[in-house]
């Protein structure tokens, strides 16, 4: 029996790790949009407040920024899956940046988790703490991508 041409177990043969351009992009696209949309929604809530009759109102766009980043949220759990069945699984299989790659990964869950809870969270003290937490590694992800990617690019061109 003929194998399909897109069947990687052949023995001998190792499964790239890269994606293809057109998913890249799109993970890339929807990382960025999330990542923005986040940021955004944290200057308008946080620096962009409104003088309102009765105190601080809410930009008017803020809300925006909240709901893009929740649909953004939704698209990053659909690449985050593309991305562990053609990109994860086939590195770790390797035993290449591991700690760099568990790292991101484990960040990205911890913002699935907390982007729930923020959602559901009754206890406003556990709440805010969440916020905190959900945002700083949000903010902090890029960085962590990229040095993923430059040590893997590094990697690659030694081989």
């Amino acid at each position: 029996m003929k194998p399909h041409p897109h069947h990687h177990a052949v023995i001998g043969h190792r499964a790239p790790l890269r994606l293809s351009r057109q998913r890249r992009y799109l993970v890339y696209a929807v990382g960025w949009l999330l990542w923005l949309s986040g940021a955004l929604w944290l200057l308008f809530h946080y620096a962009l407040m409104q003088k309102g009759e009765f105190g601080d109102t809410p930009h008017p766009l803020e809300p925006w920024w909240l709901r893009l980043h929740a649909a953004m949220a939704f698209g990053a759990l659909w690449t985050f899956g593309l991305v562990w069945g053609a990109h994860v699984v086939a590195g770790w299989r390797t035993g290449r940046l591991r700690w760099s790659g568990a790292t991101a990964v484990g960040v990205l869950t911890w913002l699935a988790l907390s982007g729930y809870l923020l959602y559901y969270l009754g206890d406003e003290r556990w709440r805010s703490l969440t916020s905190v937490a959900h945002w700083v590694a949000g903010l902090a992800l890029p960085a962590m991508l990229a040095l993923h990617i430059v040590l893997g690019r590094r990697r690659a061109r030694r081989s």
